[in-house]
C-alpha cells in the first residue's frame, strides 16, 4: 500500500511491504530497479520439475499409443476389405466377365442387388489405395466407384453398352476401336501370327465333345465354345504358357496388356460350326479386347453394338466388349472351327495413374 511518509517531509512516497522470510520493510523509489528485476523472473511451476517431466512423458506416451491403435484399426479394416474382395471374386475375378473366351461374372446380367455390394467393395479398396499413394488423377475412377456400373446406374450409350461391373466415365465409346489406338501391340501380335498359329496346332484336339477336354482346355462356356487360357483373370497359367512359347513371348512384348488385374485374359478361343454366343457384355469399358484371327472359315460373324464385323486370318480386330455383342459360326461342319487368339488390352484413353489404381483395386487373388 502506498502512503505518504510524514516523518520524512517531502522525501517522496514509500511502499510498505514484507521482505524475505516475513520481515517487514519499507520500499522506496530507489528500489524500483530491483523490484522490476524480480518481477521479470520466470514463475516456478507448482510441481517439482522431475514430477512435471514425468507427467508430460506419460501423457505423450498415452497419446502415441492411442494414435498407433487408431492406425492399426484402420489398417485392419483395409486388409479385411481387400481380403473380402479377393475371396468373393465379385470384382471381375472370373475370366473376363460376360464375354467370349470367358465365363459369366456377377453383375454382368444386370441382376438387382449386385451393384451396391460391389460398389461398396470397390470404394473401400480405392480408399485404401489413396491412403497408400494419392488421389491425384483419380477423378474418373472415384466417380466410377461411387456411381455404379454405368451412367446413373442404368444402361449406357443408347442402351447397348452395359458393363457389368465398372463403367469409367468420359471414355470415348465405340463398339470397334481403330487399330491405330494400339498400333504397337497390334503390329506385334500380327507379326507373331505364324508362331501363335503353330502353338495352337500343338495344343488343339478334335473338339468333338465326346470326350472331356484335354489338359489346359476349360470346360465349354456354351455348346461348341472352348478356350485355352494363358492368362486367366490376371493370373498367368504356367503350364499353358510353357506349351505355347510363341504366344507367351508375344504377350511379354505387349505394352498395354491388362495382365495385373482380374479383367485381363489371354488365350485361344474356339467356336465350332453352328455355335452361337448371344447377348453378352464385358465387365468394364476400361479394356479393349483384341482378336487375332487364326482360322476363319466362311459364315463367321461378330456383331458389337449392332455393328457387324468379321475376322481375317493374321489380322487384329479391336473390340469394346462392354457393348452388347453376339458371336456366331454359321458355317457347315466341313468348314471346321473358328479360332482366334484373344488378348485384353487397356483402353487407350485410360491414363497411367488410373491403370495403377485399377490394378490395385481389382488385383487377382494372391
Amino acid at each position: 500500500m502506498w502512503r505518504g511518509n510524514s516523518a520524512g517531509g517531502n522525501q517522496g512516497a514509500a511502499m510498505e511491504g514484507t521482505g524475505e522470510l516475513g520481515e517487514q520493510r519499507n520500499w522506496g523509489l530507489e528500489d524500483a530497479p530491483g523490484l522490476l528485476a524480480r518481477a521479470s523472473l520466470p514463475i516456478m511451476p507448482a510441481w517439482p520439475l522431475p514430477l512435471a517431466s514425468s507427467a508430460l512423458t506419460l501423457l505423450l506416451g498415452a497419446l502415441t499409443s492411442l494414435f498407433l491403435w487408431y492406425c492399426y484399426r484402420l489398417g485392419s479394416q483395409d486388409m479385411q476389405a481387400l481380403g473380402a474382395g479377393s475371396r468373393a471374386g465379385a470384382v471381375g475375378g472370373r475370366p473376363g466377365g460376360c464375354s467370349e473366351a470367358s465365363r459369366p461374372s456377377p453383375g454382368c446380367s444386370g441382376e438387382s442387388g449386385e451393384g451396391p455390394r460391389t460398389e461398396g467393395l470397390v470404394s473401400r479398396r480405392l480408399r485404401a489405395y489413396a491412403r497408400r499413394y494419392s488421389w491425384a488423377g483419380m477423378g474418373r475412377v472415384r466417380r466410377a466407384a461411387q456411381g455404379g456400373p454405368s451412367p446413373g446406374g442404368g444402361p449406357g450409350v443408347l442402351g447397348i453398352q452395359r458393363p457389368g461391373l465398372l463403367f469409367l466415365p468420359d471414355l470415348p465409346s465405340a463398339p470397334f476401336v481403330p487399330r491405330e489406338a494400339q498400333r504397337h501391340d497390334v503390329e506385334l501380335l500380327e507379326s507373331s501370327f505364324p508362331a501363335i498359329l503353330r502353338d495352337f496346332g500343338a495344343v488343339s484336339w478334335d473338339f468333338s465333345g465326346t470326350t472331356p477336354p484335354p489338359r489346359g482346355w476349360s470346360p465349354p462356356l456354351a455348346p461348341g465354345c472352348y478356350q485355352l487360357l494363358l492368362y486367366q483373370a490376371g493370373r498367368c497359367q504356367p503350364s499353358n504358357c510353357r506349351r505355347c512359347p510363341g504366344a507367351y513371348r508375344a504377350l511379354r512384348g505387349l505394352r498395354s496388356f491388362m495382365s495385373a488385374n482380374t479383367f485381363g485374359n489371354a488365350g485361344f478361343s474356339v467356336l465350332l460350326p453352328g455355335a452361337r454366343l448371344e447377348g453378352r457384355c464385358g465387365p468394364t469399358n476400361a479394356r479393349v479386347r483384341c482378336h487375332l484371327g487364326l482360322k476363319i472359315p466362311p459364315g463367321c460373324e461378330l456383331v458389337v453394338g449392332g455393328e457387324p464385323q468379321c475376322w481375317a486370318e493374321g489380322h487384329c480386330l479391336l473390340v469394346d466388349d462392354s457393348f452388347l455383342h453376339t458371336v456366331a459360326h454359321n458355317g457347315s461342319p466341313e468348314d471346321g472351327p473358328r479360332v482366334v487368339f484373344i488378348v485384353d488390352l487397356w483402353h487407350p484413353n485410360v491414363a497411367g495413374a488410373e491403370r495403377q489404381a485399377l490394378d490395385f483395386v481389382f488385383a487377382p487373388d494372391p
